[in-house]
């Protein structure tokens, strides 16, 4: 059984990446070819119903008793695994691979047969059974098969690589003791190892891209994740990535469509639990040459995510980018600091319009700090936006506006400050709007002709109501605007028959 610390229930933030991973890509694990010289059966992968079953019940009986006394060719052994490969993409009607006794039969084959490429095939068979399967997974646990895996995680070859990282990450989801194997089978150190392998490849233009790199790469990536999420007290375990990971981000060159594709998202994923703060390693976040390299790269893709994903993605695409973005600043010199926050903190030219009416990245930020679709985004965006104003709440206020402040700052019971412009008494000597955060002077007042004396009375009253009511509700501590204005003698009680003098 899994030690307790390493199935602490994720919460809030990292509650959203552990869910992101484990929306595993339902294809068959069978994305490079491999020819097998042998003649096939002419019907393989073509029966259905009571025909497969028994086609997968027959091949699965030959491999069980070749395990017993071997009684199959090599390339008879290969063929029957290709061809169960391909009943195992659809689970109906092929109960034989997920039963006890199937998946024990690959794991077999996978784990202890002699042959590289026998290994190989009946690891895409137990991938895929596993990844169809969520049951399957504890069988393979019960097995007792993690060093073995983790043995094999260890070969200089991207097939393995890719196929027994995700064997071991879907196990992630069953009862494993993920600390044993970070502390026993060094599953961590192998990672770690592995993205060394990448790291050094990245930049480096090649005639020829083998396919089996980058989607081991992601795999790798995705292990990593899940094993630093489930077991946090590991999580020291991996800050050696930390560099490899850096210099895959910043350095690597990657055919995606949209600037949070694979593996962009899974290198920004795996820095969110990993202790950024370490000391051997702020040389590879903050090199002394170019320390802002890893921010300006953060920000280049948070500012090209802000153009191509809709409310219904930002969710599940951005909201690590904005927790790795605000760790680097946390950690960051003052030069790095000042860096961020030009970047994503409203200017002076922002501030001709109210604050987040503009196309810039700061006002983009601004608005999704409200967005009621994205909880969890817009909680990163807001805790960015406080931490880059010093965790002050004037500060905040001065950044962003009273509007777009305050919200944060009750749900966090943090003062508010008592009045608004104060928040602005070192701005500069150009007013602006506490509330929205715009100049003054770049205010457009509608046409309105002016309020009358009474419709003023009127309006004063409404705000004296609504202002007790949220004070007897608990919303606000303040003091009644209105009747501090009444008290310092600025209200004149009208008699009932006073008339507007009229020239």
């Amino acid at each position: 059984m899994p030690h307790q610390n390493c199935r602490e229930r994720p919460s809030g933030l990292k509650r959203l990446f552990s869910s992101s991973s484990s929306n595993v890509r339902r294809t068959s694990f069978d994305e490079k070819p491999h020819v097998v010289h042998v003649e096939m059966s002419q019907t393989m992968g073509t029966l259905r119903g009571p025909e497969k079953l028994a086609a997968v019940t027959e091949l699965m009986r030959k491999l069980t008793k070749d395990l017993e006394t071997i009684s199959l060719l090599p390339h008879q052994r290969d063929a029957a695994l290709e061809e169960l490969k391909i009943y195992g993409r659809d689970p109906q009607n092929a109960d034989p691979i997920f039963a006890k006794e199937g998946i024990e039969t690959l794991t077999r084959h996978a784990f202890n047969s002699p042959s590289s490429t026998t290994s190989r095939n009946a690891l895409r068979c137990l991938c895929n059974a596993l990844l169809l399967k969520p049951e399957s997974r504890q069988i393979f646990v019960d097995l007792g098969y993690e060093s073995k895996a983790c043995q094999q995680l260890k070969n200089d070859n991207r097939d393995d690589e890719f196929l027994v990282s995700r064997i071991i990450f879907l196990t992630t989801y069953a009862e494993a003791n993920l600390e044993e194997l970070i502390d026993k089978h060094q599953v961590a150190d192998t990672i770690c190892k592995n993205l060394e392998r990448h790291a050094k490849h990245a930049g480096v233009p090649k005639p020829v891209t083998d396919p089996m790199e980058g989607m081991a790469l992601i795999e790798t990536l995705k292990l990593l994740f899940n094993l630093s999420h489930h077991c946090k007290t590991k999580t020291s375990a991996f800050t050696p990535a930390i560099p490899h990971i850096i210099t895959l981000l910043c350095r690597g060159t990657y055919n995606t469509s949209k600037p949070l594709d694979p593996p962009v998202v899974s290198l920004v994923n795996a820095l969110l639990n990993l202790d950024l703060g370490a000391k051997d390693i702020q040389g590879s976040l903050y090199p002394q040459t170019e320390p802002t390299a890893l921010s300006e790269r953060l920000i280049d893709i948070l500012r090209r995510s802000s153009k191509s994903y809709s409310n219904e993605d930002l969710e599940n695409t951005v909201t690590a980018l904005i927790g790795v973005i605000r760790a680097v600043y946390e950690y960051g010199s003052e030069d790095v600091r000042e860096s961020v926050r030009s970047q994503l903190l409203p200017t002076e030219n922002d501030r001709k319009e109210v604050l987040g009416q503009s196309v810039t990245l700061a006002s983009w930020l601004l608005r999704n700090s409200t967005n009621p679709v994205t909880p969890q985004l817009r909680e990163a965006i807001s805790e960015l936006l406080f931490d880059m104003s010093d965790k002050d709440a004037s500060k905040f206020v001065d950044n962003v506006g009273y509007g777009f402040a305050s919200g944060f700052l009750f749900n966090r019971n943090l003062p508010i400050p008592q009045n608004a412009q104060e928040a602005f008494a070192n701005a500069g000597s150009r007013p602006v709007n506490p509330v929205t955060g715009q100049f003054l002077d770049s205010e457009r007042h509608p046409a309105a002709p002016e309020m009358t004396d009474e419709e003023k009375e009127r309006e004063a009253e409404r705000l004296f109501v609504l202002f007790e009511r949220l004070r007897a509700n608990g919303i606000i501590s303040a003091e009644n605007p209105v009747r501090v204005a009444q008290q310092s003698g600025r209200f004149e009680e009208l008699p009932d028959d006073y008339e507007d003098d009229v020239d």
